[in-house]
């Protein structure tokens, strides 16, 4: 009997006592995270698995996990890895599900192939070898999933940190607060131009009170901004330029001179009702 009859047989003729027993550990293992899985979740994925491993085996053996043999198996193993990725699970809590599937595999063989001692080592090894593949994918996919997790979350905190408010009929503004990158400064063009759209606005002002530093780079971000605001139909001001900040603006050469700028968004506020032939004006309380 080949390795792969012995293991395919062993998991036909035991799949209850395999299943059972692999359950069983899982459930008694001090990585299971009940928080985040019930055990009915974890019993649906392991017999999957199985049936999935069984299919794996008749049609391709023990040849590469990447091949078509095995694309069962992958896609499952790709879906629970993804989704333990969204969950919290970490890549060896995920990588255990696969792993923990040894030990009772591996003692059912024992049992079956008690007479042959040498056909029992190799059917372990092979079997050793298929699931390391399998579990290493599982760690692959994880990671990659938390990667996408990250960079969505990065991007929600992106456009919830960039704001754009509108402060009167035909002015918005968008406040700044933390360091301008490249990412950032597209989420914010994106955000305020569709912001122009929707409120028809023609005065944009462009706060920076809250930028620690402005450098060649951030300036030429604010300027791409401006620009493409502009392009829209809207005339941008800039405010919150602190003396620091204009000094080292002029010192970097970096050329404002068709952008009006302002100390404080007070004064910008103000140059936009004018702009737009509007005034406040204080008026006495009644008394």
């Amino acid at each position: 009997m080949s390795n792969v009859s012995a293991m395919l047989d062993s998991l036909t003729k035991h799949e209850a006592t395999v299943l059972s027993e692999w359950i069983n550990q899982q459930l008694g293992s001090a990585t299971l995270r009940r928080d985040l899985m019930n055990d009915g979740e974890l019993r649906e994925q392991s017999r999957r698995f199985l049936d999935a491993l069984r299919s794996g085996l008749r049609a391709g053996g023990l040849a590469d996990v990447s091949g078509a043999a095995w694309d069962e198996a992958r896609t499952l193993l790709e879906e629970m890895s993804r989704s333990r990725a969204r969950q919290g699970f970490t890549p060896s809590e995920t990588a255990t599900f696969v792993f923990s599937l040894k030990q009772p595999l591996f003692e059912q063989l024992r049992k079956d192939l008690s007479r042959d001692v040498a056909a029992f080592g190799d059917a372990v090894w092979d079997g050793t070898k298929l699931l390391d593949a399998l579990g290493l994918y599982t760690t692959e996919v994880h990671q990659k999933g938390r990667e996408e997790v990250i960079a969505r979350q990065q991007q929600d905190m992106l456009e919830l940190s960039t704001p754009v408010v509108q402060l009167w009929d035909g002015v918005v503004a968008v406040p700044l607060i933390g360091t301008l990158d490249s990412a950032r400064t597209q989420v914010v063009m994106e955000t305020l131009l569709q912001r122009i759209v929707d409120t028809g606005a023609g005065i944009a002002i462009i706060d920076i009170t809250g930028v620690p530093t402005v450098d060649t780079l951030v300036a030429q971000h604010l300027l791409k901004t401006v620009a493409a605001a502009r392009l829209m139909g809207a005339d941008c001001i800039i405010s919150g330029i602190r003396p620091q900040i204009a000094q080292t603006i002029v010192h970097l050469g970096v050329d404002l001179e068709d952008v009006t700028t302002k100390s404080t968004l007070a004064d910008a506020f103000a140059v936009a009702l004018a702009r737009t032939n509007r005034t406040v004006v204080a008026t006495r309380a009644a008394g």
